[in-house]
């Protein structure tokens, strides 16, 4: 009995020698497969962000207003979500979308989606239009939320045109809970401005909320909204990048703001040229070490390693390519993270490197 035993532990592990030689010599051949385990499995992004991808069914298209569409995304098991959160939508050519979810918290079967044609813009939007139909699947991630509904004892909305989507399930909670708010919507024209009708349904009681069609009465009065507004009032705005800054402008004090970005800040600093020496970027996972001239994102040089890398709008504002730094000084140069996040992760489409060499979770 003692011999065929033997045997079979001999055999075994010849067969695990040869099993580890060969994987060696994979490794050896490809330092992308398999990705080294690290003490904490992450998945190469902040741990606050929510990465999952799943493909979801366009079930409706509805034209809402002059130039803008909005589409209904069902699928099974969809993650909850509360007022101004927003999904990353993977469009047909590959480009990466940032949408505010427009729709009812509530309907756990569906996501609803709201964007507006801009015809001189990156062509994110044209493909939304002329590409997304009733019955075709697309690619989401998320939802995540950078612009929520903080606790407060009055709440101030100041929105322009498409900037009404994240600020619209706001209105429905606060309206259904009895809260304290007021609304300043402005836009082109009437016919131009989404979900107006319901907003000022939800509004018809006490005068809540103030429309401003620019071609019947020129543009909001942000300064006149904001005046003698009681301390710990919160105030969100989005919109335009003029409205921003009128509202930053004119926010009282004691009062918090709370901004929604569609583009990059004029006269910021992201993606600034100044400062920007030349490094090196070691993607731990992959085994790589890339060079970042001095003219370059972060971003260009990891793509040019690992195509698959998500980015969006190249500007530091939409998040889409954060990704955890595990070793090196960050050059924060981006409008978006927080001063949490800032500690382990950065955009690396405008963020660069104190110093000769960033270690990245990638």
């Amino acid at each position: 009995m003692a011999l065929p035993r033997l045997r079979t532990v001999v055999l075994v592990s010849g067969a695990a020698l040869l099993t580890r030689r060969a994987l060696k010599r994979r490794i050896a051949r490809s330092p992308l497969w398999p990705l080294p385990a690290l003490p904490e499995p992450i998945s190469g992004h902040s741990k606050r962000r929510a990465t999952a991808v799943r493909k979801l069914l366009i079930t409706g298209r509805t034209e809402v207003a002059d130039g803008v569409v909005e589409l209904r995304l069902e699928g099974p098991g969809l993650p909850a979500w509360s007022p101004g959160a927003h999904l990353d939508l993977v469009l047909p050519s590959g480009l990466v979308r940032q949408y505010s979810l427009c729709g009812d918290p509530e309907d756990t079967g569906a996501y609803t989606v709201a964007t507006r044609l801009v015809a001189d813009g990156r062509g994110g939007s044209r493909e939304v239009h002329e590409q997304l139909q009733e019955g075709l699947e697309v690619e989401v991630r998320g939802p995540r939320n950078r612009f929520p509904l903080t606790e407060a004892p009055g709440y101030v909305f100041v929105v322009g045109g498409i900037g009404i989507t994240p600020v619209l399930p706001m209105v429905r909670a606060l309206a259904a809970s009895g809260a304290e708010w007021r609304l300043l919507y402005g836009g082109r024209s009437r016919a131009s401005m989404p979900f107006l009708e319901e907003i000022e349904k939800l509004g018809a009681d006490g005068g809540r909320v103030t429309v401003v069609a620019q071609d019947e009465a020129g543009h909001p009065d942000v300064a006149g909204a904001l005046a003698d507004l009681a301390p710990g009032t919160a105030v969100y705005c989005c919109g335009p990048e003029p409205l921003m800054a009128a509202a930053i402008a004119a926010l009282p004090e004691g009062c918090t703001l709370h901004l929604e970005r569609f583009s990059a800040a004029t006269g910021g600093t992201a993606g600034s040229d100044e400062g920007s020496e030349a490094f090196e970027v070691e993607l731990r996972r992959s085994g790589r070490t890339v060079p970042v001239a001095a003219g370059q994102s972060v971003l260009a040089a990891v793509r040019a390693e690992l195509p698959h890398v998500a980015y969006s709008c190249e500007q530091g504002f939409c998040g889409t390519c954060q990704q955890r730094v595990l070793e090196g000084e960050i050059d924060h140069r981006d409008e978006l993270l927080t001063d949490d996040e800032r500690g382990d992760s950065m955009l690396i489409c405008v963020s660069r490197c104190r110093g000769g060499r960033l270690v990245l979770d990638l």
